[in-house]
């Protein structure tokens, strides 16, 4: 959706007028051969000091003495006499932190080597972790090494730690005891040190020697804040002003998860309503402080625009660019991708481009490295940070229609991975923690297991041009036999689904054609739509127009009706293969919308309404709205036009 583009932008814009730092909770890069005192709340609070630490507009750079003395105490746990060597590469990881205490001597190495000997000649028994004692011989020599006269008494700040007494060393002792005990005692000393973070940066802002001195307010801008590091950030600073202790800092942070419990009191307002007002009251919960505002998908205009940049001579198809909005959404990365993808096509193929031919091609994203695969990328960008096994699951997943359908590709298909529990269930976990939708996007429209059609198309795409066995395919086929042959027995719309996911529509046809005298038009209707959602098995790089299309128009009969059929049957029979194909055409997000094919599916819907005898009034509407609906870019609604059908 944006979210991370938007925070650079944020970053770009403020960057060297205030201190200002970025992080993405969901990759704080772990080191190697770490201590016990480094975990990725203690790794984060290090990089965020870093960052916010450089002078801006002509300010003095922020100083970080208490957060820099409760990571030294942590850092110190676990050590021993044994342990020199690690023990010099933590502390070596603090310097940079160091650093904004005093420079010169924050990023030398004199200062460790100091707390390295007090610490040798403080430890008598070399193998016991002695977390407090460690941590006050450390803490004293980087305030005599490091810290200057007036900054040493910052160490009082920790005085009010849990039982310390006003004693700030002890307070820092038992920082250190509670960070190495785990749980909620570990929980309360990482909330303490991110208290330490925002207390250095308020004193930054306060005094009389500052007040004047500092315009704008730190910003912290965080990515991905609804991994569990965005929690453990974010929350001690809502509880210290829930309590009404006051702070200089302003924090943006972006999550994928709309109904993230910690946003369950927080006051919601649009994009646009936030440009120049933001209001957000404070009541009694935590969470009340916080003004969640969900960002907008690009609109079509804005498509067209980014589609007008890559492609300025225009000579893509007309409508790829709503084409494109209606696969993708509008999310701007899907729109980015496949608007340059266009852009760099091949002449030859740029006024026959449609979205499953974009996702067919290679692009360029930078000058000095070669083309990559356009639907790989895209997947790759959608599921990040997913084991490498990750998307040849979830592709054969996003063949099923449901969670029950899932579960028996699983169980068939996916043996190998559902070693440790039923990899459906799991995997649709995985997409809901990532915040993909679990349901049709409007009621009454076809379910899908993986309900994004841009995540679900990318997925079957994978499907069946990964292995690179046409024209066998033999992946998609044997998921699509193994889901036809699960409703062998089963509601006849769903085998019929599969079949034309095989490419076999004659079954189909015929159900349909059989239905159709029944009195529930609607019902049929459902049915018909339900059918044409299927996935159709493309070829790649595909020249000429689509098969489908000389079907729906008659121009390809498409053999004869079957055997035994003659007068009205037969030409029902045709009729209702024409309209099978145009409409599994027009709703098919990967081709383009055509209006000779649009027009032949009302003419068809028409004629099989005066062949009715009881249900011709819903035939009817359904060759006035659901044209209105495929025009507009919008899933054929049901009861036609009862709805806006999005």
């Amino acid at each position: 959706m944006g979210k991370t583009a938007l925070l650079k932008q944020i970053r770009n814009a403020y960057r060297g007028g205030t201190p200002l730092a970025l992080l993405d909770c969901a990759h704080v890069e772990e080191p190697a051969e770490h201590g016990a005192g480094w975990n990725p709340v203690t790794g984060a609070l290090a990089e965020l000091a870093v960052q916010l630490s450089p002078r801006v507009l002509s300010a003095p750079p922020v100083q970080f003495p208490r957060l820099c003395l409760g990571l030294a105490a942590v850092t110190s746990i676990g050590w021993s006499q044994e342990d020199d060597e690690r023990a010099r590469r933590d502390l070596q990881r603090l310097a940079p932190v160091m650093a904004t205490v005093d420079e010169s001597k924050g990023m030398g190495t004199a200062w460790v080597s100091k707390v390295l000997a007090t610490l040798a000649s403080t430890v008598a028994d070399g193998t016991a972790p002695m977390a407090g004692v460690l941590a006050e011989a450390t803490v004293e020599t980087v305030l005599e090494e490091v810290y200057g006269r007036y900054q040493r008494r910052t160490e009082g700040w920790y005085g009010t730690y849990r039982d310390a007494g006003g004693n700030g060393k002890l307070g820092l002792h038992r920082l250190a005891v509670d960070f190495r005990h785990g749980g909620p005692r570990r929980a309360a000393a990482e909330r303490r040190l991110v208290g330490a973070l925002v207390e250095d940066l308020r004193r930054a802002y306060t005094g009389l020697t500052r007040l004047g001195s500092r315009r704008g307010r730190p910003v912290l801008l965080l990515d991905n804040a609804h991994a569990p590091l965005g929690r453990r950030l974010v929350e001690p600073l809502l509880r210290d002003r829930a309590d009404g202790r006051r702070d200089q800092l302003v924090v943006i942070a972006a999550s994928l998860q709309t109904d993230h419990e910690g946003l369950r009191h927080a006051t919601r307002r649009r994009l646009p309503e936030v440009a120049h007002l933001a209001p957000c009251p404070r009541g009694d919960d935590i969470t009340s402080g916080v003004l969640a505002v969900e960002l907008t998908p690009l609109s079509t205009a804005h498509t067209r625009s980014l589609f007008d940049r890559y492609d300025p001579a225009g000579h893509a198809p007309a409508d790829l660019p709503g084409a494109v909005h209606r696969l993708t959404g509008g999310r701007p990365l899907g729109v980015d991708l496949l608007g340059r993808a266009a852009g760099q096509a091949p002449a030859a193929l740029r006024g026959a481009l449609t979205p499953g031919a974009l996702l067919d091609l290679t692009v360029e994203l930078r000058e000095d490295s070669p083309g990559v695969p356009v639907a790989e990328t895209l997947l790759a960008r959608l599921l990040p940070g997913r084991h490498r096994d990750e998307p040849a699951v979830l592709a054969v997943l996003a063949a099923a229609h449901d969670e029950g359908s899932a579960r028996v590709l699983a169980r068939t298909r996916l043996r190998a991975a559902s070693a440790e529990g039923d990899v459906a269930l799991r995997a649709r976990d995985t997409l809901r923690a990532d915040g993909w939708p679990t349901g049709p996007a409007r009621p009454a429209q076809p379910a899908h297991f993986v309900a994004d059609p841009l995540l679900r198309a990318l997925l079957l795409h994978r499907l069946r041009f990964h292995d690179g066995d046409a024209p066998a395919y033999a992946a998609w086929r044997a998921v699509h036999e193994t889901l036809r042959t699960h409703y062998e027995h089963g509601p006849t719309p769903y085998r019929l689904r599969q079949e034309l996911a095989l490419g076999r529509t004659e079954s189909a046809v015929t159900e349909l054609r059989t239905a159709f005298p029944d009195p529930d038009v609607q019902g049929w209707l459902a049915r018909l739509r339900f059918v044409a959602s299927a996935p159709y098995p493309r070829e790649l790089h595909r020249s000429g127009p689509d098969p489908r299309r000389a079907l729906a128009l008659g121009q390809d009969p498409g053999g004869e009706p079957p055997a035994g059929l003659t007068g009205d049957a037969a030409a029902l029979h045709m009729a209702v293969r024409r309209l099978l194909h145009a409409l599994w055409l027009l709703t098919d997000p990967l081709t383009l919308p055509d209006a000779e094919v649009v027009d032949r599916m009302a003419y068809e819907l028409r004629q099989l309404s005066g062949r009715h005898l009881t249900g011709s009034s819903a035939l009817w509407d359904a060759a006035t709205h659901w044209p209105r609906d495929i025009r507009a870019w919008r899933s054929p609604s049901l009861p036609p036009g009862s709805e806006d059908g999005a």
